[in-house]
C-alpha cells in the first residue's frame, strides 16, 4: 500500500499531521540520502548533517508546496545544508576521504571467494568516486545514490540540463577510465 503513494502526497499528508506519512518518507529516503551525505563529508560530520536535513524537513511541513519531486526538493536541502557546512567550517568539499568509502550498499554476495572479490571492487569503485572533482561526484551520487535523473540533479543543483548531462559523463568517463587503469595492473 505505502508503495503506491507517491512521496508528494506523503509529504503533503505529513504536512496536514499525519505523522505516519512521515515515517513512511524516512525509511524510503533514508539509506540513499545517508550514503549521499556521508560520501560528500566524511564519517565525522554526516550524522549530524544528515540529521539536520531531516529537522529541516520537518520544520518545512507546513510551508511544503510541490514544486518539484520530494526527492529533489529533499536533495536540494540536503545539498544547502553541505554548503553550509562547508562554509560554516572553512572546507571545501571532501576530496578522496576514505571514512566515506563504507557503505550501506555493499555488494552481497554469498559465496566466500566471491564475496572478497567484489568488496575490493567496490572499494576500487568508491576510491575512484571520491577522486572525481567535487561537482563531478556529486552528480553521480545524485544519480547513483538518489537515483535522481539528469533533470532532478539539474534542479537540486541549480544548473542546467546540459551542465548536469556534461557533469554525469565526465564522471562515468573518468570512472571508467580510472577503473580500467586499475584492472590492467
Amino acid at each position: 500500500m505505502d508503495e503506491e503513494i507517491s512521496d508528494e502526497s506523503l509529504m503533503l499528508g505529513y504536512s496536514r499531521g499525519d505523522a505516519d506519512a512521515f515515517d513512511v518518507l524516512y525509511q524510503r529516503h533514508k539509506g540513499p540520502l545517508y550514503r549521499f551525505v556521508l560520501r560528500q563529508c566524511g564519517r565525522h560530520y554526516a550524522e549530524e548533517i544528515y540529521q539536520d536535513i531531516w529537522l529541516n524537513v520537518i520544520n518545512s511541513r507546513l510551508r511544503y508546496k510541490i514544486r518539484a519531486t520530494f526527492k529533489t526538493w529533499l536533495y536540494q536541502i540536503a545539498r544547502n545544508r553541505l554548503i553550509d557546512h562547508y562554509r560554516r567550517q572553512n572546507l571545501r568539499p571532501v576530496e578522496g576521504n576514505p571514512d566515506s568509502l563504507s557503505s550501506l550498499s555493499e555488494p552481497v554476495n554469498h559465496q566466500p571467494e566471491n564475496r572478497l572479490d567484489s568488496s575490493r571492487r567496490h572499494e576500487l569503485l568508491m576510491k575512484a568516486v571520491l577522486a572525481l572533482p567535487p561537482e563531478q561526484k556529486e552528480a553521480f551520487l545524485l544519480k547513483e545514490e538518489a537515483n535522481l535523473s539528469v533533470d532532478e540533479i539539474a534542479l537540486t543543483t541549480g544548473v542546467t540540463y546540459e551542465a548536469a548531462k556534461s557533469r554525469l559523463r565526465y564522471a562515468f568517463k573518468k570512472l571508467k577510465a580510472q577503473l580500467e587503469t586499475i584492472h590492467e595492473h
